[in-house]
């Protein structure tokens, strides 16, 4: 079984957000090992340059397996372009990390070492918004590959 982990810098606060983070999980946990690692966020440095320096060092150390950025910049991809990813990808390996940034994005060194940057579009979510997205998109990747009823 694949495991996949979204790295996410910054933690959810408020408790809805919480609730629909672990029903997407709990609903997750037949398809797939899922894990979330919560990233402190580091903007109360002096500079963008050195949040984004040390957000990214704590990234790269949990980064394992295929690593896939979401980005707003990079290029657009369908709920079936994910699963077409996610089934391609476990073929060749046990885990896949998923990535999302802080309030600033993320470092250089984060997207040289990402195998892949997917975008939401061209909007701009909140952090906990986009963590919701991303962990709904992954449940319905999975549906897809299984054929279930959910993706119409």
């Amino acid at each position: 079984m694949i495991k996949i982990k979204l790295i996410c810098v910054g933690k959810l606060k408020e408790e809805f957000w919480a609730n629909a983070q672990n029903e997407y999980i709990k609903r997750l946990q037949k398809f797939c090992k899922f894990e979330i690692v919560e990233l402190p966020e580091k903007n109360q440095t002096s500079s963008i340059a050195q949040t984004l320096q040390k957000e990214g060092e704590l990234i790269l150390e949990k980064m394992e397996g295929k690593s896939i950025l979401f980005d707003v910049n990079a290029k657009l991809f369908t709920s079936q372009n994910l699963a077409d990813l996610i089934e391609k990808t476990s073929q060749t390996t046990s885990v896949i990390s998923f990535i999302i940034g802080g309030s600033y994005g993320v470092s250089e060194s984060v997207k040289a070492h990402s195998n892949e940057m997917l975008s939401f579009g061209k909007i701009t979510l909140p952090h906990n918004l986009a963590r919701i997205v991303a962990i709904e998109q992954i449940y319905r990747a999975f549906n897809i590959l299984t054929g279930t009823n959910y993706h119409k």
